[in-house]
């Protein structure tokens, strides 16, 4: 960062995180850490994340109580961390600043002049990844955090040297309105967190209030009406859209959907051909999101030519149709979706992609969301041949809505569910045949079953 981080209070150098394995806060950790702070931290569940943060010399203290907040300056949680919880009652009696997890990426994002915020319901972290590795493989720099890991970084954030910035920007308890973006993207709205939101009139307006906050773009997608109902008459920075039509300005033609996962198009930007594009990641919907990740590029000073060479190159970012390789035949995958919309299209490319079968394991991340979409869930879950699911992960909400997996169940036909991973693993081992695809959905740590499958099939 060339400019001091202002916003965190002066004479801060130790900042504890408390839950820092999440995905959303390593990022953060990634960047504090490259600035010089001494990091540490704690949760309650070994992951990927934790041996990786481990690696970088960050202690991580398993299991959360008062006494691990000794030494520091600051705290940081994240915002799933419970009001009952020992360490944060600690933090919150010490007389320390704490922030929840938005306030300090709201902190970070101030630092930067060209700071690319990438909000909609779905795709930012496909979209906020592949926009990172165009930009760093245009030789830019970026500072990024992203919702998932991108391999070509090596996590989920770095630390550049220059003004440029790519933040995924979550609507999710207005996280969004945190951030003080340049550019802000916007990918789609749609109906999630409705119990957050109330309604799809307050959803649509906090992402009005988000490109509110844009300084030099705001970049939409023109194809998506509440989108475009969003942005309606704002002033604030000049307003482009993308999309697959052609009404946009910036638009994908000769669209090609090509077996497996590759899929090619002409980007294209007001009647005129940039460049070509071949993306190794499947669907519609990811078309959609490079169109917008190659608009967003083009704004931070990116050529065509090298948006197209970096493109071919993005694999997707961790979790999103991850491969994980072919096992006994069996392919198998894993993917973050947990919302109807993303089911939807993640098994709808998958149906397209020549399997035998199309095998869906699904575990139902909060109770809300599983109740208020139900039908819609047991609609986009039947695109598959077979569907297995696991019990719901409440996550941050208690069970006040009396909605089980086997309400779910009930309107699959030939679905099955268990209580856990193990048994779901041991039924798809045993099932799948060769020439099937098993894909792991949810954004909980169903990734843990599709290594349980994996490794029964070796």
């Amino acid at each position: 960062m060339k400019k001091t981080a202002t916003q965190i209070p002066a004479g801060v150098r130790h900042i504890h995180f408390i839950g820092i394995g999440g995905s959303g806060m390593f990022p953060i950790v990634q960047i504090l850490h490259a600035q010089g702070y001494h990091i540490t931290g704690s949760d309650n569940n070994p992951s990927d994340i934790v041996e990786m943060e481990r690696a970088m010399g960050i202690q991580v203290i398993m299991g959360q109580k008062a006494e691990n907040i000794e030494g520091a300056d600051m705290i940081v949680h994240t915002a799933a961390i419970m009001a009952d919880n020992p360490e944060l009652i600690a933090a919150k009696a010490s007389g320390l600043p704490v922030w929840e997890r938005s306030k300090m990426l709201g902190a970070v994002s101030a630092c930067y002049d060209d700071c690319i915020c990438v909000a909609g319901t779905h795709g930012k972290t496909t979209t906020t990844a592949l926009l990172t590795q165009v930009l760093l493989g245009a030789g830019l720099d970026p500072t990024a955090v992203i919702g998932g890991k991108l391999p070509a970084i090596g996590g989920y954030g770095r630390c550049g040297e220059t003004e440029l910035m790519t933040c995924e920007a979550c609507e999710f308890s207005n996280t969004f309105l945190e951030l003080h973006p340049a550019v802000a993207v916007i990918l789609n709205v749609d109906n999630d967190h409705l119990e957050f939101f109330g309604s799809m009139e307050n959803l649509i307006a906090a992402f009005r209030k988000f490109a509110a906050l844009a300084t030099k773009h705001i970049l939409v997608n023109g194809d998506d009406p509440d989108s475009l109902k969003a942005v309606e008459g704002l002033t604030n920075a000049p307003i482009t859209t993308f999309g697959l039509t052609e009404k946009n300005d910036y638009y994908a033609a000769n669209i090609v959907l090509h077996t497996g996962v590759r899929c090619s198009f002409d980007l294209m930007h007001r009647g005129k051909k940039l460049c070509a594009m071949d993306l190794q990641i499947p669907g519609r919907h990811n078309i959609c999101n490079a169109v917008a990740a190659a608009a967003a590029a083009i704004m931070a000073g990116a050529q065509p030519e090298a948006i197209a060479r970096e493109a071919v190159k993005f694999g997707g970012a961790g979790r999103r149709f991850e491969v994980y390789g072919e096992f006994s035949g069996v392919t198998i995958a894993d993917d973050y979706a947990h919302h109807p919309t993303e089911i939807g299209a993640t098994l709808t490319a998958a149906k397209s992609m020549g399997f035998k079968n199309v095998w869906a394991v699904f575990q139902p991340f909060t109770y809300s969301r599983t109740a208020m979409l139900l039908d819609d869930f047991a609609k986009v879950l039947s695109i598959a041949d077979r569907v297995v699911m696991s019990e719901i992960m409440g996550s941050r909400e208690k069970n006040t809505y009396n909605i089980y997996t086997a309400d779910l169940a009930a309107k699959i036909p030939g679905s099955v569910w268990y209580p856990g991973f193990e048994e779901m693993a041991d039924y798809v081992a045993a099932n799948a045949q060769p020439s099937d695809l098993v894909i792991t959905l949810g954004c909980g740590d169903v990734y843990k079953c599709a290594r349980m499958i994996r490794d029964r099939l070796r």
